[in-house]
């Protein structure tokens, strides 16, 4: 495994539905899995039993749905904590949140976009770091998608970059997010995916989203990666190198075999750039 990232190779999420067939028939397919810590905190009995079956099998990654990095309510500390816990518990690999809030005085039960703003960048990096402090760990924050951009001062990537700066945190990279936000929001997707700071990254989300017109997609997580977003992948190994990468899929779930499918598709790409990934380290 590079050292620089987590965990290395094509991951999925694991998802409750899957878990009785991924238990009969344990993947080789599959390097890594990722799980929202907020679904599995405090679960015990027989469902906590069937986590730890595949925690100590495979490295796991979280990535977090509720910490409302962006709220203007006070932080969650006692879920930091909590999070905290469960990490150390399975030994977690790495432990990522959305770059977006999703509370104030009450839960919101979506990912509402942060405004583009200087003061907005000051609060969430703030934020960010005392999330650092109580974990004794770096983090890493999604660049999300959003589809409306209240109040906006900057540009998103000026926004995220400034938020990466100044937390001096980590970046988990959503393939997709750019590509359906490339076309809600009208700019190059290439050109955005080159100004993230690849050195920043440790790992990749790639999904599938719903067309819901010609100039509007829906990230949902509820179908298969389209070829736009398998290119814009193929452009981030380039960019990035040879960066582990997860396939989320929420709902619509299909038979495991297609899904690994997919999984064996990320493989192929990263194949592909796993020569030129090892030229460029020898000689970096």
């Amino acid at each position: 495994m590079n050292e620089r990232y987590p965990v290395s190779g094509a991951g999925i999420g694991l998802r409750r539905s899957m878990l009785g067939a991924l238990m009969r028939d344990p993947p080789d397919e599959v390097d890594f899995m990722e799980v929202a810590p907020e679904n599995w905190i405090g679960v015990g009995g027989a469902l906590g039993r069937k986590l730890r079956f595949f925690t100590e099998r495979y490295p796991f990654v979280t990535h977090g749905l509720s910490l409302s990095l962006g709220s203007p309510a006070p932080l969650d500390e006692d879920l930091v904590r909590r999070v905290k816990a469960f990490v150390d518990t399975h030994a977690i690999r790495s432990y990522t949140e959305h770059l977006s809030y999703c509370s104030d005085d009450g839960h919101l039960y979506d990912l509402m976009p942060i405004p583009f703003t200087e003061g907005a960048v000051h609060h969430v990096a703030a934020r960010i770091r005392r999330v650092q402090d109580i974990l004794e760990r770096r983090i890493a924050v999604e660049n999300v998608s959003y589809y409306a951009a209240p109040g906006q001062e900057m540009d998103e990537i000026d926004f995220i970059n400034a938020v990466l700066e100044e937390a001096d945190c980590d970046l988990l990279l959503d393939v997709n997010n750019i590509y359906v936000n490339s076309i809600n929001h009208h700019y190059d997707a290439q050109a955005f995916l080159t100004a993230l700071p690849a050195g920043r990254v440790v790992y990749f989300h790639v999904a599938g989203h719903y067309v819901e017109a010609e100039d509007l997609r829906v990230d949902t997580h509820g179908a298969d990666v389209c070829d736009p977003v398998w290119s814009l992948l193929d452009k981030a190994y380039e960019h990035c190198g040879v960066v582990p990468t997860l396939l989320e899929r929420d709902f619509n779930i299909p038979p495991l075999p297609e899904l690994y499918k997919e999984v064996a598709t990320v493989r192929a790409l990263q194949e592909k750039w796993r020569g030129p990934d090892a030229a460029r380290a020898s000689h970096g």
